[in-house]
């Protein structure tokens, strides 16, 4: 059974950097490690944190990789009628991620890769680059641990694969100042979006938690 830990953000930096070192070490090859979870449970938070102190100690050896990139554009989920399903499972480009993962753990130049805006809810094109240098690939999203289509090739490629997870009613709570603080939406368009996605989306996830190495309760004020 996985383990389970209880800490705060601070807590799990301090043991996933020392940890992340010493795989890195170990290995030979460039090494990607998962950071997975629910919507709004801090995992691009704890992943930009934990890229930003691996290269306080290594400097350049780490880079953040976003599943949110491979976001479907809106003007194809508008096509297919699938706007409303934002964020789902199917709503992404899974196999291009899959694909992409593969092609960054053994490339030798340097990659670009797609990110995602919450200003305007769509993708941006070359919004990271990876370069040589990078020897740890901090992937973070909330599907790599799923086992459905495409989403399936993820794990494999994954050196090490960390779940987060803080309640579910912290979550909605989040997610409705999240989708508030951009303002592209009203209250009730983004307390329905919630209801019909995001905690939905969160359920789904929380039942491939075994699947990851270790689980972290985050301990959190809000």
């Amino acid at each position: 059974m996985t383990a389970t830990l209880h800490l705060t953000p601070g807590e799990a930096l301090g043991r996933l950097v020392p940890h992340i070192l010493e795989l890195m070490s170990q290995k030979h090859a460039r090494i990607a490690v998962g950071i997975t979870g629910g919507p709004g449970v801090g995992k691009s938070t704890l992943a930009a944190e934990l890229v930003t102190m691996i290269n306080a100690t290594h400097p350049g050896i780490a880079a953040l990789v976003p599943m949110d990139g491979f976001h479907m554009r809106h003007a194809k989920l508008e096509a297919l009628g699938q706007t409303e399903r934002k964020g789902a499972p199917h709503t992404f480009e899974g196999e291009a991620f899959v694909d992409f993962l593969h092609q960054l753990k053994r490339a030798t130049e340097t990659i670009s890769g797609p990110g995602y805006s919450r200003k305007i809810e769509d993708v941006v094109e070359d919004a990271f680059a990876i370069g040589p240098e990078v020897r740890v690939l901090i992937v973070e999203g909330n599907y790599l641990l799923l086992t459905q289509g495409p989403w399936a090739g993820v794990k494999s490629l994954l050196d090490y694969c960390v779940f987060i997870n803080v309640p579910r009613e912290r979550v909605e709570q989040r997610l409705l100042r999240r989708h508030a603080a951009e303002g592209l939406f009203t209250e009730e368009r983004n307390r329905a979006h919630i209801a019909r996605n995001d905690l939905p989306n969160y359920d789904l996830v929380w039942e491939s938690r075994d699947r990851a190495d270790v689980i972290i309760e985050l301990d959190t004020e809000s």
